[in-house]
């Protein structure tokens, strides 16, 4: 080898330092190309067969070091479609061979990158900076599944995407324990019921059995007469006596007056007590719907017996205990309420008496056996006695929407001796008059025990021809879960819907398409759903580093690189996009080390040509 030797290493010096310089700059100039991978240099010394004792340093060669696998800083990007693989793998993507009345021709063979700034093109294509089209698999709209495994070049176009009928409806509530029913009264209990016998047509379950109307005993409390040792107030204590004797520690007055009001069947009838002192009126004109008491002779006992009388009360008649404590009873022909007229001394005596404000008595039990609906005459009624349980738009075969309200109405009461049971009721015609159904119940006494939950738990049901406004959506599953419906105290009074969600939903046309960070292609459409279309293929290599390089950071694959397997790579980031992998202080670094490599190598040839000048000057 000798001095000539030293002369060629030097050039092959030259030549694998100017391969390093050219690689750095292809690394420095994509250093802001979208998932670009930079190139590396790796140095051979490449040592000549001699003796042990004639070993040389040898001569060198330059070769590429692939940083496929190397992944750049994944950033936020503001187009939805734009995605970032974080991890192994890289996007598989084809390129058209041609184009034919501007659409593009694939010719079938994959390359795949990294470079994921796709966008839709006005073919519905998702294409990339570079040009390369993303492959990926379909997404079965029935299952929400991927439609095979073979990624296939995907295209979304403007299509409709078919209405879908209402099938099931997820529900998950808290009914509070006492719903505040516009009818409910604090005092009164059971007022917050649905009561059948408020019906002309029992709205409880189909077929539940008509309970006989009962007696409502309602009672006061303790009072004293205003003797000079006073003792309970019974029978005998006049309205009105002097002071010192079994009478009421209020009077009533000359003209005061009682309100007596009693209901049955939807009718209300008012009728008045009034009373009077026969030293200013001997004789009261007779009024219609007015009974006159002589405060005179009027007792405890004549008063009673008149407000049973009132009332159609013949079953238990009212009374007074030993106590003093008025009892005021039903009966079972009317429902009653009675309070004090407007004057001080009326309101005064009623006080006197053992009660405040208006004392109402409904009768327990009534009605007729259950028919399951809520006909337009009672729909005042079923609304003072039930509580909004939540409304959703639901959808017919045609894609029609309807809006579907519910109700629940307590109908049983634990406080009242029965079990803590509810009625849901969906809303089939809001316009309903007479007869006609506004209201169905679904058919399914739903049980709690103290504890608040469902005994027995109902997990789903069957509303059965379900149809809302004249529109039949068929028949629909309606699914509560193990414990989607609980009952427990609420302030509020109201039922707390935690779920109400049906899979149903109008046609629509897609209007754009994102990527999730689940790597699927997600349709938007102008019905507002949202639809996953297809997955996006992540393909891995055992061997990505030799891979073959393509323009457009695409590459090819080799033999050494293994085929594509599909399964194992990195996640999706959508609106993401890599960086390159770049970067500039390193490149920098490496580029002076290559220039006073290369530099070097020219002084090693400098110094060779002098040596040949002295050995040629020798010869002289």
């Amino acid at each position: 080898m000798g001095i000539f030797g030293a002369l060629t290493t030097s050039v092959a010096g030259l030549r694998a330092n100017s391969y390093a310089l050219e690689n750095i700059s292809g690394n420095i100039a994509n250093s802001q190309t979208t998932a670009f991978k930079r190139i590396d240099t790796s140095f051979t010394d490449l040592i000549p067969d001699t003796g042990t004792n004639a070993q040389l340093a040898g001569s060198v060669n330059a070769g590429s070091r692939s940083t496929n696998t190397i992944a750049g800083s994944v950033q936020s990007a503001s187009v939805a479609t734009y995605m970032a693989i974080n991890g192994d793998g890289f996007f598989a993507v084809q390129k058209p061979g041609n184009v034919s009345d501007s659409t593009p021709i694939f010719d079938g063979v994959n390359k795949y990158t990294r470079r994921g700034d796709f966008s839709l093109d006005k073919n519905g294509y998702l294409v990339n900076g570079a040009g390369y089209y993303l492959q990926g698999v379909k997404i079965d709209p029935s299952t929400g599944n991927p439609a095979g495994s073979t990624p296939e070049v995907l295209r979304f176009q403007n299509d409709f995407l078919p209405s879908q009928a209402t099938t099931k409806i997820d529900y998950r509530a808290n009914l509070a324990s006492y719903p505040l029913t516009a009818d409910h009264q604090t005092a009164v209990p059971g007022s917050e019921l649905l009561r059948p016998a408020d019906y002309i047509s029992n709205p409880r379950t189909l077929g539940t059995a008509a309970t006989p109307f009962g007696n409502k005993a309602v009672a006061g409390n303790a009072r004293n007469n205003a003797a000079t040792t006073p003792v309970p107030i019974s029978g005998s204590t006049t309205l009105k006596g002097a002071a010192g004797t079994d009478t009421l520690t209020a009077a009533f007055a000359h003209n005061d007056t009682l309100v007596l009001k009693t209901t049955n069947g939807g009718v209300t009838t008012t009728n008045t007590i009034q009373f009077y002192d026969p030293a200013v009126t001997p004789s009261p004109t007779p009024v219609v719907g007015t009974t006159f008491v002589d405060l005179s002779t009027a007792t405890m006992s004549s008063l009673l017996s008149q407000i049973d009388t009132l009332t159609g009360n013949t079953t238990t008649p009212s009374s007074i205990s030993s106590t003093g404590v008025v009892t005021l009873n039903s009966g079972v022909a009317n429902d009653f309420t009675i309070a004090a007229g407007s004057s001080a001394t009326a309101v005064a005596a009623f006080q006197a008496m053992g009660f405040t404000g208006t004392v109402t008595g409904l009768r327990t039990g009534g009605g007729t056996a259950g028919t399951g609906i809520v006909i337009g005459s009672d729909s005042k009624t079923f609304l003072d006695q039930s509580i909004a349980g939540g409304a959703t738009t639901a959808y017919d075969g045609n894609g029609a929407p309807v809006s579907l309200q519910f109700r629940w109405a307590k109908v049983e009461s634990a406080t009242q001796g029965g079990t803590d049971t509810w009625n849901l009721f969906y809303q089939t015609d809001p316009s309903a008059t007479g007869a006609t159904a506004a209201w169905v119940n679904v058919g399914t006494d739903f049980k709690f025990g103290p504890d608040g939950q469902m005994q027995p738990v109902v997990g789903q049901i069957t509303l059965t021809g379900l149809t809302v406004s004249g529109k039949s959506l068929g028949n629909v599953t309606m699914a509560f879960g193990t414990g989607g419906l609980t009952q427990f105290a609420d302030t509020n009074g109201n039922a707390q819907v935690n779920q109400l969600q049906q899979d149903g939903y109008a046609a629509g046309q897609l209007k754009s398409v994102s990527v999730s960070n689940e790597g699927r292609v997600v349709g938007s459409y102008s019905n507002g759903r949202n639809i996953d279309l297809a997955e996006v293929s992540v393909a891995t290599f055992n061997g990505a580093n030799f891979l073959k390089r393509i323009d457009g950071g695409a590459f090819e694959v080799t033999n050494e690189s293994g085929e594509a397997l599909y399964g194992k790579g990195g996640s999706i980031s959508g609106s993401s996009l890599e960086s390159s992998n770049t970067d500039i202080a390193d490149e920098f670094t490496k580029l002076i080390i290559t220039q006073q490599a290369y530099s070097a190598n020219t002084k090693v040839i400098t110094t060779t040509n002098t040596m040949v000048q002295d050995l040629l000057n020798v010869m002289r």
